[in-house]
């Protein structure tokens, strides 16, 4: 092995099997090798890679739901889902995302499965990729005024009819929404399920965390930018010492009011 040594140090090993693409012949040069730097490398290695092919597996059992679709000749098909049902403050926000039958991303998931960076850069490429997308928002004075669940359908319908490409089907994240135009499924779960509803997840978990990270520059005190308006203790506490704002439901805050 002295040439391989010679050749390979274990600084050029790990910068070779992290940060290319590896040819087999090489990794099993590298299985040959018994320096203890160099087959530990490839422990990690291997897990990476069985972490990788587990994620594609997950993938294409997300992608089941738009393959049997696009299988029929149905290209536009709608990925629905909301965020924000359950906070004290803040709008609930709905996404609706067209993928094309090319989309590939491995690691999509619901987007509480995925920390803020990851979010972030999958919420770009989504958006770059999709072939259409909308958002809908619905604030809390009207959350109040119709309650949450209504609330909730109506951002749904409103990012579904901003949606400028013809719908083929809809995908929608448990929620039943009824006298639509278009064939749907509601799927429990369907934000592990399907890509089209992970995809709106992601969009709409982005959209309503920068929401409320802007509302938090105007009022720090209730710190929006790290509670997304959910309960926290902080929040509660803030909320008895400087009252409620107008981003605050009134309706889930009866006992404070």
């Amino acid at each position: 092995m002295e040439d391989l040594d010679t050749k390979w140090t274990v600084q050029k090993v790990k910068d070779y099997l992290f940060n290319s693409e590896c040819s087999a012949e090489i990794i099993e040069e590298f299985r040959q090798d018994h320096r203890k730097g160099v087959q530990k490398l490839l422990v990690q290695y291997d897990r990476k890679q069985a972490q990788i092919a587990k994620a594609i597996r997950h993938f294409e059992h997300m992608s089941s739901y738009e393959k049997k679709h696009w299988e029929k000749g149905k290209l536009h098909i709608v990925g629905i889902d909301e965020v924000g049902r359950g906070p004290l403050a803040g709008p609930v926000v709905a996404a609706a995302v067209i993928l094309p039958k090319e989309f590939q991303l491995i690691g999509i998931d619901d987007s509480k499965k995925l920390s803020k960076e990851k979010r972030e850069e999958f919420y770009e490429h989504i958006i770059e990729q999709s072939l259409d997308y909308n958002i809908g928002i619905i604030e809390p004075s009207e959350i109040d005024q119709i309650n949450i669940f209504q609330a909730t359908k109506k951002a749904m319908r409103l990012a579904l009819n901003g949606l400028s490409k013809d719908i083929e089907h809809i995908l929608i994240d448990a929620m039943q929404l009824e006298g639509l135009a278009y064939p749907s499924d509601s799927i429990i779960k369907g934000d592990q399920k399907s890509i089209s509803i992970a995809a709106a997840s992601i969009v709409a978990k982005v959209t309503r965390d920068r929401l409320m990270e802007e509302l938090h520059l105007s009022h720090p005190h209730y710190d929006f930018h790290k509670n997304s308006g959910y309960g926290t203790r902080a929040h509660i506490e803030a909320i008895k010492k400087y009252g409620l704002t107008k981003h605050h439901r009134r309706s889930f805050l009866k006992s404070l009011t």
